[in-house]
Protein backbone atom coordinates (compact mmCIF):
# COMPACT_ATOMS: atom_id res chain seq x y z
CA UNK A 1 0.00 0.00 0.00
CA UNK A 2 0.86 3.56 -0.65
CA UNK A 3 2.41 5.85 2.38
CA UNK A 4 -1.03 8.05 3.21
CA UNK A 5 1.27 10.76 3.78
CA UNK A 6 2.01 11.30 0.05
CA UNK A 7 5.90 10.22 0.30
CA UNK A 8 5.49 8.33 -2.99
CA UNK A 9 7.23 5.15 -0.95
CA UNK A 10 4.97 2.12 0.25
CA UNK A 11 4.19 2.53 3.73
CA UNK A 12 6.43 -0.45 4.92
CA UNK A 13 9.33 1.70 3.47
CA UNK A 14 8.29 4.77 5.06
CA UNK A 15 6.26 5.17 8.58
CA UNK A 16 4.88 1.78 9.60
CA UNK A 17 8.67 1.51 11.00
CA UNK A 18 8.12 4.71 12.86
CA UNK A 19 4.82 3.41 13.69
CA UNK A 20 6.10 0.27 15.01
CA UNK A 21 8.94 1.70 17.07
CA UNK A 22 11.30 0.19 15.05
CA UNK A 23 12.79 3.39 14.20
CA UNK A 24 12.61 7.06 15.49
CA UNK A 25 11.89 9.89 12.75
CA UNK A 26 14.91 11.44 11.44
CA UNK A 27 13.51 14.70 10.85
CA UNK A 28 10.67 16.34 12.01
CA UNK A 29 9.26 16.63 8.42
CA UNK A 30 9.52 12.69 9.03
CA UNK A 31 7.62 12.79 12.08
CA UNK A 32 5.31 15.36 10.87
CA UNK A 33 4.33 12.82 7.62
CA UNK A 34 4.23 9.84 10.48
CA UNK A 35 1.56 11.57 12.23
CA UNK A 36 -0.48 12.00 9.30
CA UNK A 37 -0.14 8.56 8.78
CA UNK A 38 -1.17 7.97 12.30
CA UNK A 39 -4.19 9.70 11.84
CA UNK A 40 -4.91 8.23 8.38
CA UNK A 41 -4.44 4.64 9.75
CA UNK A 42 -5.47 5.58 12.52
CA UNK A 43 -3.12 4.93 15.27
CA UNK A 44 -3.68 7.23 18.07
CA UNK A 45 -1.16 5.92 20.19
CA UNK A 46 1.69 6.62 17.84
CA UNK A 47 -0.28 10.03 17.67
CA UNK A 48 0.15 10.18 22.21
CA UNK A 49 3.53 9.05 22.10
CA UNK A 50 4.84 11.42 19.78
CA UNK A 51 3.38 14.66 21.72
CA UNK A 52 5.84 16.56 23.66
CA UNK A 53 6.13 15.23 26.97
CA UNK A 54 5.23 18.21 28.52
CA UNK A 55 2.17 18.99 26.36
CA UNK A 56 0.89 15.32 26.60
CA UNK A 57 -2.04 16.82 29.48
CA UNK A 58 -3.99 18.82 26.73
CA UNK A 59 -4.20 15.43 24.54
CA UNK A 60 -5.61 11.75 25.02
CA UNK A 61 -5.06 8.82 23.00
CA UNK A 62 -8.85 8.12 22.33
CA UNK A 63 -9.41 11.49 21.03
CA UNK A 64 -6.32 11.31 18.93
CA UNK A 65 -7.88 7.65 17.85
CA UNK A 66 -11.40 9.00 17.40
CA UNK A 67 -10.38 12.39 15.25
CA UNK A 68 -8.31 9.61 12.69
CA UNK A 69 -11.33 7.20 12.87
CA UNK A 70 -13.98 10.05 11.68
CA UNK A 71 -12.33 11.70 9.20
CA UNK A 72 -11.42 10.57 5.69
CA UNK A 73 -7.43 11.66 5.36
CA UNK A 74 -6.62 12.08 1.38
CA UNK A 75 -3.59 14.15 0.82
CA UNK A 76 -0.60 15.62 2.54
CA UNK A 77 1.31 18.72 1.44
CA UNK A 78 4.29 19.96 3.03
CA UNK A 79 4.01 23.45 2.01
CA UNK A 80 7.56 25.17 4.14
CA UNK A 81 10.37 24.07 6.46
CA UNK A 82 10.94 27.50 7.58
CA UNK A 83 13.55 25.77 9.95
CA UNK A 84 14.69 22.91 11.52
CA UNK A 85 12.03 22.46 13.63
CA UNK A 86 9.04 24.13 12.44
CA UNK A 87 7.05 22.60 9.04
CA UNK A 88 4.06 24.02 7.52
CA UNK A 89 1.49 21.80 5.38
CA UNK A 90 -1.97 21.34 4.72
CA UNK A 91 -3.64 18.20 5.73
CA UNK A 92 -6.64 17.48 3.31
CA UNK A 93 -9.44 15.28 4.49
CA UNK A 94 -12.74 14.44 4.01
CA UNK A 95 -14.81 15.15 7.64
CA UNK A 96 -17.53 12.90 9.40
CA UNK A 97 -20.48 15.35 7.12
CA UNK A 98 -19.11 14.67 3.53
CA UNK A 99 -17.25 17.80 3.62
CA UNK A 100 -13.41 18.22 2.00
CA UNK A 101 -11.27 20.04 4.70
CA UNK A 102 -8.06 21.21 4.57
CA UNK A 103 -5.87 21.80 8.22
CA UNK A 104 -3.47 24.56 6.93
CA UNK A 105 -0.45 24.64 10.06
CA UNK A 106 2.69 25.59 10.95
CA UNK A 107 3.69 23.17 13.58
CA UNK A 108 6.69 23.00 16.17
CA UNK A 109 8.37 20.18 16.90
CA UNK A 110 11.62 19.36 19.47
CA UNK A 111 14.23 17.12 19.70
CA UNK A 112 14.74 15.68 23.20
CA UNK A 113 17.12 12.88 24.04
CA UNK A 114 17.53 11.95 19.89
CA UNK A 115 14.06 11.99 19.43
CA UNK A 116 11.72 14.48 17.78
CA UNK A 117 8.37 15.57 19.12
CA UNK A 118 5.12 17.43 18.19
CA UNK A 119 5.01 20.61 20.65
CA UNK A 120 2.47 22.59 19.10
CA UNK A 121 0.65 24.11 16.19
CA UNK A 122 -0.13 27.49 15.04
CA UNK A 123 -3.85 27.15 12.65
CA UNK A 124 -3.22 29.12 9.38
CA UNK A 125 -5.62 30.47 6.93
Amino acid sequence: MNCPCCSGKSYEDCCKPYHTGEKNAPTAEALMRSRFSAFAIPNGKYLMETTSPGKRQFHNTKDLQEWGEINEWTKLEIVSKPSMNKVEFKAFYTDENGEQQVHHELSQFKMIQNRWYYVSGEFLD
